[in-house]
This record gives structure tokens, sequence and C-alpha cells, in this order.
């Protein structure tokens, strides 16, 4: 693992990380802030996963996440959104929403995709690894949450993961791939036409299909242009509901899909997390 920069910050260094990813077979960044803490402390890890065309430079710089987790004692990590680098496929046309900054976190299984997509595999096993070995970081208490494409990421993640995470949230997540043209583009671009393999990659399907949590926390603004066709929040309340899955959405009014948006409510989200994430 190599160390790009330290930064003093709120009582703790954020710190920005290369390492070589096996999983995806490129150079990976991913940026840590670790608060300060007692020499032999471990401390909680919320996981962050950016959205389309994002970086770890997204949040690192605009989440304003810092100071509630030196409040909380966590650990915030950020990975990047897709592998990087020479020779990595992408959209033929260069659109936004497929290909390099639109990994979806899934593992593709379609060529080109499938030599360096593998974004499921990266965040679920490889890169906890690493945290867990270079961090002082409690692995026994972690949450995740994201936006966008990242609070899918988040969404299923944590549902495909329940027992390892005790918190999971999300701002303006894309809640079922299985219906929205982001989703339906990116599944079928990286898994093929077979929808039923997209379950596992849809946080309606994953609850259709028996997954739970404990609880979900989700906020969406009722200015994000994105709402009616590609988010849909509605379709996570019914199925929810119908499934017995505890979800608090909040529907933040004026509000759009930005960090403006993110950063307001990011304090709400670390406190819920904490809370969540204390010893026992």
């Amino acid at each position: 693992m190599e160390t790009l920069s330290t930064n003093r910050a709120h009582g703790g260094t954020q710190g920005v990380y290369r390492h070589v990813s096996t999983e995806t077979g490129t150079g990976m960044t991913f940026s840590v802030f670790v608060p300060d803490h007692a020499e032999g402390q471990a401390l909680p890890v919320v996981w962050y996963l950016s959205g389309l065309t994002c970086t770890h430079a997204n949040v690192t710089e605009k989440g304003e996440f810092r100071a509630h987790c030196a409040k909380h004692g966590l650990i915030f990590v950020a990975p990047d959104t897709s592998p990087r680098g020479e020779g990595v496929a992408d959209d033929p046309e260069g659109a936004y929403d497929f290909g390099l900054g639109a990994g979806f976190y899934v593992d593709a299984t379609e060529a080109p995709f499938a030599a360096n997509y593998r974004m499921r595999a990266y965040i679920e096993e490889e890169l906890p690894a690493l945290i867990a070995a270079e961090f002082p970081a409690d692995m026994s208490r972690q949450g995740i949450m994201g936006h966008s494409m990242g609070g899918h990421g988040a969404l299923t993640i944590g549902l495909r993961n329940a027992g390892r995470f005790r918190a999971v949230s999300a701002f303006a997540p894309i809640v079922s791939p299985l219906n929205c043209p982001w989703g339906e583009k990116a599944l079928t671009g990286y898994i093929g036409a077979d929808r039923a393999a997209w379950r596992a990659y849809d946080a309606c399907a994953l609850i259709e299909d028996g997954a739970r949590v404990p609880d979900l926390l989700v906020d969406q603004g009722d200015a994000d242009g994105f709402v009616e066709n590609q988010l849909k929040p509605e379709l996570l309340v019914q199925t929810c509901e119908a499934a017995g899955q505890p979800l608090t959405l909040r529907m933040q009014e004026g509000y759009d899909h930005s960090y403006y948006f993110i950063s307001t409510f990011m304090g709400d989200h670390l406190d819920w997390h904490a809370a969540r994430l204390k010893a026992g």
C-alpha cells in the first residue's frame, strides 16, 4: 500500500492511499480518515460508496464528514467507483453512466468488462482485508452508506452481507436497477441479458427474495432531477412495507442530487451509524 497524502483534520488524519488490486487487476486509490485514538484501540468502520462519475475524492473533499467521525470515533473509508487505467474497458461512446467511473459495484461477467470490473469482490472482500491489516479497524463493527449509484451499492452490499454491517444508509440511491435506465444499461453491459441474474444487484429484488437488515435510513431530495426516472424511492417504500423491512425514508424539501445535499445530512447519517456501532 502506497501513501499518496496525509493531512491533519478535526483531530484525526485524512489519508489517500493506492494499492494494486488483485480483483480488478489495476491500481486502486481510496481515502481513509482515522480519528485520534488511544494506542491499541480499534475503531468502528463506516464505508462510503460514491456515485456515477465520482472517485474517492468527491466525498473526501466535499462530504464534511470528518468532524462527526472524530466526535464518534469512526474510521471513514471511501473507495473509487470503478477500475481505471490503460487497457481498462470503457463505454465506446464515452458515456458517463457506463464504464470508467460507473462500475455499479458488480462483478461483471460480460466481455470485455469481466477482466477488470470486479467492484463487488473488491468492496466485499479485498479492500476490507487491506483495511483490517493496515488500519486500527474493528471489523466486527461496520456500517455502510453511499450516494446514488453508491447508494445502490451500499443497499445491495448491506443486504447481501447483513451479518457484517450493523448499519446501512443511503443518499438518493438507485433502489431498483431492474426498473430504471441507468440500471438496465449497466446490468445488461456488465452481467448480460438474463434479468434473473440482476436480482443480486437490486435492493428491492434482494428484499423480495428474503434479504433483511435491522433497519434502513434513506434521504432523498425532492428537487432531485433524477428522482422520477432513475431513483424511484417509492419502489423501495412499497417493497419494504410488503416485506416488513424497517425503513426510514426522509424526503428533504428543496434539496437536489449534489454534495450540497449530501453534506447537509451527512452528520445525521453518521450519528445514526454511530448509535448502531457502539461496543458490544
